[in-house]
């Protein structure tokens, strides 16, 4: 069989794309809006300003199209059509980049089996896969979407603000892992943070909480009562720092209410507990007087010393243990 043609990098893009033929003025004109308009948008998405040359497709003046039928309507105004595309653009950023890496080493393995380049691979196979992944990224969304409308509900029974919720918040990170990285290569170090991301999602989410964001070697996640947020942390301990293949962990929990913007969370109990995990001891999970306060009477909890906890002043951190 004769080796399929070889792709550039822009002929990949077109063939993911559409041929780009039309300039952002193109776009607006066509669109019916204006230049600063599609800037914003552009801007939004996650993508540098491009005014003169043509790399805008079809596709792009359909989208203009339908965010604006939204303002158009009523329904959103402009400013929050643009909050929601910066939002889109953020997820399907980090998105495709987590897509291209679980594929590139499928790619290479099978262009070597058949002697074509990585392009025209990594083409074909975006085009078996990318169907059926964008009926699952639908379907992913509705899942959520109705899971994020339920939690809004269930809070508008009971608060004013309904962006702001009393939930246990908890950070987990690996130990020392500056130092460890320094002991890996690059396909190592890659290889550690998937498996501990991937092992403290399932955790978090087979015990009912939320994963908020993974930031290399730790992750914040927030769980709905103090008593499930220490099976999240004790679980985490559990498939982490008591596995000998993989490093010591420290989780760190603090309780109180919290105010959620754009998929993240922030208030005090964010910064308590991301401060409570810098002093906690190996594979031991340390929470501050509030999420002790919350626990039921089948826990220990363990006064340690005063410390001084930046932007807390000085803080005494409870142990956790069951009895």
């Amino acid at each position: 069989m004769a080796p399929e043609p070889s792709l550039g990098r822009e002929e990949l893009a077109s063939a993911i794309l559409g041929v780009p033929e039309l300039t952002a003025l193109d776009v607006a004109s066509e669109a019916g809006v204006t230049i600063e308009q599609i800037r914003r948008l552009w801007r939004a998405l996650g993508f540098p300003e491009v005014d003169v040359d043509a790399v805008y497709t079809r596709a792009d003046v359909d989208a203009v199209l339908q965010i604006f039928s939204t303002v158009d309507s009523g329904t959103l105004d402009f400013d929050m059509s643009v909050a929601m595309t910066r939002a889109l653009g953020q997820t399907m950023s980090k998105l495709a980049d987590w897509e291209v890496a679980i594929l590139v080493n499928r790619v290479e393995e099978l262009a070597a089996d058949e002697g074509g380049s990585r392009t025209a691979t990594a083409n074909r196979m975006l085009g078996e896969i990318n169907p059926t992944f964008e009926h699952l990224l639908t379907y992913a969304w509705r899942r959520h979407l109705a899971a994020s409308v339920s939690r809004m509900e269930a809070l508008g029974a009971k608060e004013e603000d309904l962006h702001t919720t009393h939930v246990s918040v908890g950070f987990a990170d690996i130990v020392e892992f500056t130092a460890l990285s320094n002991t890996l290569d690059d396909t190592g170090i890659g290889d550690l943070v998937e498996v501990f991301e991937a092992r403290c999602h399932d955790v978090v989410s087979t015990i009912g909480g939320r994963v908020i964001k993974s930031i290399g070697d730790s992750v914040l996640f927030v769980a709905p009562t103090a008593l499930a947020a220490i099976e999240i942390g004790e679980g985490i301990i559990r498939v982490i720092g008591r596995d000998p293949r993989m490093p010591d962990v420290r989780v760190g929990i603090a309780s109180g209410s919290v105010v959620t913007r754009m998929g993240d969370v922030f208030g005090p109990p964010v910064n308590m507990a991301a401060r409570l995990t810098a002093v906690a001891r190996r594979n031991r999970i340390i929470v501050d007087a509030a999420t002790s306060a919350l626990l039921p009477d089948n826990f220990i909890t363990r006064r340690l010393p005063g410390r001084p906890v930046r932007g807390f002043g000085i803080v005494e951190p409870l142990a956790v243990s069951r009895r």
